[in-house]
């Protein structure tokens, strides 16, 4: 299928899904690191523009990552076993167990060759995708309906509020775009954070300085490396963001003002989310899981002494060897789950004096965690290993493997989750559901329907088809 604006998309429908017991290992794996220096008028908006991926960093902590593609090297999507002709039948295939109780599926595939997958988030009926190539695609009921981009910095993460999208990119800088009110397939650029009159502001002041290495100092408003991570705490209007300079930023969202900056770990952050209260949490390839509060004045964002709001370290939840490369948190903030280079997710419980105290480990795959999703009750782990894996949240405090979702060609970097019902047939009553949208280094989004009630522990997995083809941007 190709778009209005040029370029092939290729949209996969499957019809087939076959079942096997999972098999748990564990093994360890790093993840990609780069970085490209601040320039603010550097954005182009034209999606059919191509420009080369900067190169990466000697400080960075990942840069010998064997998942570091560059954007010209070959991809497994050419040789994708899972890719069907473009008339494949347009239509979701649903099947129930004997209970007549709806099942874990894979719904279809987006392809489309802009690079390797590395961000995802899904605002009402749209889902943004962000590649290597420094795209964010958007996409409408399974099909391409608009893109935007930049022309610098491939797209770590995508954050949706207020109307606005956030995108933190390879290149340390955080876009801001929205969606013009005449045309929806407009998006528009409308800033960056931090601004340029606030970073021009603060440079001129030696006290906002902050030495990044030895005999290197920067600005403190500006991440020097590459954001990995951005959260929104919606109730006080603000964004946080991690970045492999060691340090999360806070944001106020209203005047893109950076409220505070905190050196946070002894190496890259390579998630940041938002709890409760003021609490954050913060994962870093140092091994540390640390949680923060903010200690806010009086009024505002000054106090009467004029000092301003700023985050404290609570406490250190974990220290290992181990990187870690993702969090998540449940949406009551009850339950936070946090995964390592070592395949393994650990996780935390909330105490009725808001204390967060350690549960169990996860064991379920043989390669690094990369990426966490929480929805309900269930949880999601993508991993370097290609895999899913589907968790249960039980009401004891348990969990247990829900089910395996098998199909992709590359790691899986990155999950977004969406809910949705489904009348069963027996009980005539609606079944909580979770549309999942799955990110892969093989530049394929794969869109999953997962069900709380399951009938068995298994494995979900695309059927080979007999024919497949592989799609290339013109």
């Amino acid at each position: 299928m190709t778009n209005a604006h040029g370029g092939s998309t290729l949209v996969e429908l499957n019809t087939h899904n076959t079942l096997h017991k999972p098999k748990f290992e564990t093994l360890s794996h790093p993840e990609p690191i780069s970085f490209s220096n601040f320039n603010n008028e550097d954005d182009d908006f034209n999606f059919n523009h191509n420009s080369s991926t900067t190169s990466s960093n000697n400080a960075s902590p990942y840069s010998m990552s064997p998942w570091n593609f560059q954007p010209n090297t070959y991809s497994p999507l050419n040789k994708s076993p899972w890719l069907l002709l473009p008339n494949s039948p347009e239509s979701v295939f649903n099947h129930h167990n004997e209970d007549n109780h709806p099942e874990t599926e894979l719904i279809g595939s987006l392809v489309r060759e802009t690079g390797h997958i590395y961000s995802l988030a899904v605002s009402g009926e749209l889902l943004y995708t962000g590649s290597h190539s420094k795209n964010i695609r958007v996409w409408k009921q399974l099909k391409d309906f608009t893109g935007f981009k930049s022309s610098s910095g491939l797209v770590k993460t995508i954050v949706i509020f207020g109307g606005k999208i956030f995108t933190g990119h390879q290149d340390g800088k955080i876009r801001v775009w929205k969606v013009s009110s005449k045309n929806p397939n407009n998006h528009k650029r409308i800033g960056s954070l931090p601004t340029f009159k606030e970073y021009v502001k603060s440079s001129m002041n030696p006290k906002n300085y902050v030495e990044v290495r030895r005999n290197k100092n920067a600005v403190k408003v500006k991440h020097f490396d590459a954001i990995s991570s951005l959260s929104l705490d919606k109730e006080e209007g603000l964004l946080y963001s991690g970045s492999w300079d060691r340090t999360f930023k806070v944001w106020r969202v209203a005047d893109s003002k950076c409220l505070d900056s905190i050196s946070a770990h002894d190496d890259a952050v390579n998630a940041v989310v938002t709890l409760f209260n003021g609490r954050v949490l913060t994962g870093s390839a140092d091994g540390t899981v640390k949680l923060w509060k903010r200690v806010n004045g009086q009024k505002g964002e000054k106090g009467e002494k004029g000092k301003k709001s700023k985050h404290v370290l609570d406490r250190i939840l974990l220290k290992q060897e181990n990187a870690i490369t993702s969090l998540a948190v449940n949406c009551m903030a009850t339950v936070v789950y946090s995964g390592s280079s070592d395949g393994l997710v650990n996780f935390w419980e909330r105490d009725q004096k808001g204390e967060y105290l350690q549960g169990d480990v996860l064991k379920g795959h043989k390669l690094a965690v990369l990426c966490l999703a929480v929805a309900g009750n269930l949880i999601f782990s993508g991993s370097a290993d290609k895999n899913v894996c589907v968790w249960r949240h039980n009401k004891n405090g348990f969990h247990t493997c829900h089910s395996v979702l098998v199909g992709h060609t590359g790691p899986v970097k990155c999950i977004a989750v969406e809910e949705e019902y489904l009348q069963s047939k027996k009980c005539h009553e609606q079944e909580q559901g979770w549309i999942v949208y799955t990110g892969s280094l093989d530049k394929s989004v794969k869109v999953w329907r997962v069900f709380e009630q399951v009938s068995e522990v298994g494995t979900f997995q695309s059927k080979t088809p007999l024919n497949h083809v592989a799609h290339q941007e013109q």
